[in-house]
């Protein structure tokens, strides 16, 4: 298990990028992942919330080493029976790394080559 405590106190945590992803974990709760979510054009349902609650689970367990691949793995085996990586691009149209990590709080994942990961467009 990985102490995500660790990086909401680290000084640089509230830096995003350029996109509005965060350099490291901020501090996060559902009212800012709402916040995030409505600047995304997107009403964040029972489904958005199931991914942006794994996603914050799977940065818990790993930490920053999370790479693009096992996430994307991970997240279509758990949505696999609601219609899988279709599933995903319904809720987060741009990729659900893309918005789904930028609502949860998270830094992009390692070996996300192009902020357009899993995007449809």
């Amino acid at each position: 298990m990985y102490d995500i405590n660790k990086y909401l106190n680290s000084p640089k945590s509230s830096t995003n990028d350029p996109h509005g992803h965060f350099h490291d974990v901020a501090p996060w709760s559902p009212r800012v992942a709402l916040k995030i979510a409505a600047e995304e054009s997107i009403e964040l349902e029972n489904d958005h919330w199931q991914v942006v609650f794994s996603l914050r689970e799977i940065f818990r367990e790993t930490g920053p080493e999370w790479t693009a691949r096992a996430i994307t793995r991970r997240l279509e085996k758990e949505f696999a029976d609601a219609g899988g990586k279709r599933r995903l691009y319904e809720l987060f149209p741009r990729g659900p790394l893309m918005q789904g990590c930028r609502i949860a709080g998270l830094p992009l994942p390692q070996g996300t080559k192009s902020l357009s990961f899993g995007s449809v467009h």
